[in-house]
């Protein structure tokens, strides 16, 4: 069975088409009649590509609605009613899920959870040094240590110029926004005390 993703075309499936007296191959899908026992397009038909073509034109989603159904089915909200556990009034009485609760075979939650005690850690470490929130962007932007002396500074200032320079990289401007952020950061930090 072959998919054609551009046209919503499934070939080589034997079927088809559902159209009374048409006799070519059923290559497209479309919605069945409702009442299948379930809340969605209960079994699809299928349908050579006239015929889905003029199946899509009459197709009415709404047909068989009360005018209520349809007010309903427009909401912006609609599947979204039910309060989520965490809102309901007596969330907390039952035991909430632990993280240890859930499968994290990639080990997602992990990472993140490492990466956000790893940034925590960083700040507290820049506060200890009386580093700015703003200064502590210009160390990251240079990729600087927060113990980095001057010459520290004006070397990788240096490398990364030459690597983000369009002069220097052989006319490459896909990292001109890159390069602002370097220098406006190395502009901040060579008049910083820190680097006094």
């Amino acid at each position: 069975m072959r998919h054609d993703k551009f046209h919503g075309r499934v070939q080589d499936t034997g079927r088809i088409c559902n159209a009374p007296g048409c006799d070519e191959p059923g290559e497209f899908r479309a919605p069945g009649a409702r009442g299948s026992g379930f809340d969605g397009p209960g079994d699809y038909r299928w349908f050579c590509l006239d015929h889905v073509r003029q199946f899509n034109s009459g197709y009415d989603f709404f047909a068989g609605m009360t005018p209520d159904e349809i007010l309903r089915a427009q909401s912006p909200i609609a599947g979204w009613e039910r309060e989520t556990r965490a809102f309901r009034p007596d969330a907390g009485i039952d035991q909430a899920p632990r993280w240890s609760d859930f499968a994290d075979p990639l080990e997602a939650i992990a990472q993140r959870a490492k990466a956000r005690r790893a940034d925590h850690q960083k700040a507290a470490d820049a506060a200890r040094r009386g580093i700015s929130p703003d200064e502590r962007k210009a160390y990251d932007a240079l990729h600087l240590a927060y113990d980095a002396d001057r010459r520290t500074l004006r070397s990788r200032y240096s490398e990364l110029v030459r690597k983000y320079h369009p002069d220097r990289n052989g006319g490459d401007r896909r990292y001109e926004g890159r390069l602002q952020e370097v220098v406006e950061a190395y502009n901040l930090l060579k008049g910083s005390a820190l680097f006094g």
